[in-house]
């Protein structure tokens, strides 16, 4: 689960703005910044490494001449952003939580265009005119990780009932609830599915508390949706012989006790936004990533899911994608 928001501002300079922006030079490459936390490496393991893993991908794909600029975690990124804005980068991708400073920038540079990931532009008030943002429904992914729990819980004697362990009752937090919460009736309308939320993200001790608690009411599988915190809830699933389910990122690496993991693919989308950029096609409309475009889904499903289960689950998947299926955004 994102713990906190997650930020890509695009910068287009003023003369290379049109009417419809976000088309660089045509007789040049284009020159993209990515500003990120000290201490970030590429990883597939981490939101921040993934993004970071995007850009550097980009940069090999993609016709750009790029740069990465680290901040240390407490440094107001206020002059980084507009330096670079000064500088007339065409685009400058921005992986951290402060979308007021974003915004705050923003209105400063009225031909910069800032470009936010997987907010859906929640923010401060007053969203300023050259901010877009890009949409990530991770309650779809979450309505298949949901689906399959329900169907692997099906499989036990007793009783059929999952549970999920959140950390705060935030938007980024009950998307994937939602959407959790739906498939698994979907597949079982009996199905039991408790919900109970940390109030943290970051002390897996808390998580861990929760979900003993869940799997000693007969919880069969433990959905993470709190971050590091929720690795306590993972750990209690091995811990107790239920199934457990990661979140944002694969989570296999766990083991054996993981049936998947509900991802959210950061990556693909910073190279999207790129090849927009270079194509000429950032546009102004906010892009949306989802199953149809692989911008979500699971990760690896455990080798012990039957055969007939998965073709169940990929039928589900079919029919979201060709909109058969409406899945709700929260809980």
């Amino acid at each position: 689960m994102k713990r906190w928001t997650v930020a890509v501002a695009a910068l287009l300079a003023a003369a290379c703005l049109g009417a419809t922006g976000g088309k660089a030079t045509a007789d040049r490459e284009p020159r993209v910044a990515f500003v990120t936390n000290s201490g970030v490496v590429p990883s597939k393991r981490t939101l921040e490494g993934q993004m970071l893993s995007g850009f550097l991908e980009a940069e090999k794909k993609l016709p750009i001449q790029g740069r990465v600029a680290y901040l240390s975690p407490t440094q107001d990124p206020s002059g980084t952003l507009a330096n670079l804005a000064r500088q007339r980068y065409d685009l400058v991708m921005v992986a951290l939580p402060r979308v007021d400073i974003v915004y705050a920038v923003a209105r400063r540079f009225a031909g910069v265009r800032f470009f936010l990931i997987d907010t859906a532009l929640h923010g401060p008030p007053h969203k300023p005119r050259n901010v877009q943002g890009s949409i990530y429904r991770t309650e779809e992914a979450g309505y298949l990780a949901g689906y399959l729990s329900a169907l692997v819980e099906g499989r036990r004697p007793g009783k059929h009932e999952i549970s999920v362990v959140g950390g705060f009752p935030v938007e980024g937090v009950t998307r994937w609830i939602g959407g959790y919460r739906a498939g698994a009736r979907k597949a079982d309308p009996a199905i039991a599915v408790e919900i109970d939320y940390s109030d943290d993200f970051a002390n897996p001790a808390k998580c861990r508390r929760v979900a003993l608690g869940q799997i000693a009411k007969g919880s069969g599988v433990v959905f993470n949706v709190a971050g590091a915190c929720g690795l306590g809830a993972l750990a209690a699933a091995k811990a107790k012989g239920v199934w457990g389910v990661g979140v944002d990122v694969d989570q296999s690496f766990l083991g054996p006790h993981m049936l998947t993991s509900a991802v959210i693919r950061l990556d693909k989308g910073v190279v999207a936004v790129l090849r927009r950029l270079v194509q000429g096609r950032l546009g102004v409309k906010d892009p949306v990533f989802d199953l149809h475009n692989d911008g979500v889904g699971l990760g690896p499903i455990s080798a012990k899911v039957q055969k007939p289960l998965r073709l169940r689950l990929e039928r589900i998947r079919k029919a979201i994608v060709a909109g058969k299926i409406p899945v709700p955004r929260a809980t």
